[in-house]
């Protein structure tokens, strides 16, 4: 449910800053939007800038969303593999 939550929420937060860029109000933060990848939302992050094609010619952004992306994904594939020792829970 939480994961729900804040992959709609990223993806509304990508939307909404769109949005205000388009008429010159005052945005999101980009550690913001960071903050809530990392909290758990980078697919709706990723699915956020990719449906409004927001902020595409930030490479550093990118970098710092995807870099978050792949780590995510790393721990889901280490959990669900079955290679987390015991004693780490």
């Amino acid at each position: 449910m939480y994961l729900w939550a804040v992959n709609a929420l990223a993806l509304l937060a990508f939307g909404w800053d769109k949005l205000r860029a388009g008429r010159r109000k005052r945005r999101i933060p980009e550690r913001r939007l960071l903050w809530l990848a990392a909290l758990g939302g980078s697919p709706g992050a990723v699915l956020g800038r990719w449906i409004f094609k927001h902020k595409t010619r930030k490479s550093r952004f990118g970098f710092g969303l995807y870099a978050i992306l792949c780590v995510q994904a790393g721990l889901v594939y280490f959990v669900l593999s079955g290679n987390v020792p015991s004693t780490f829970w």
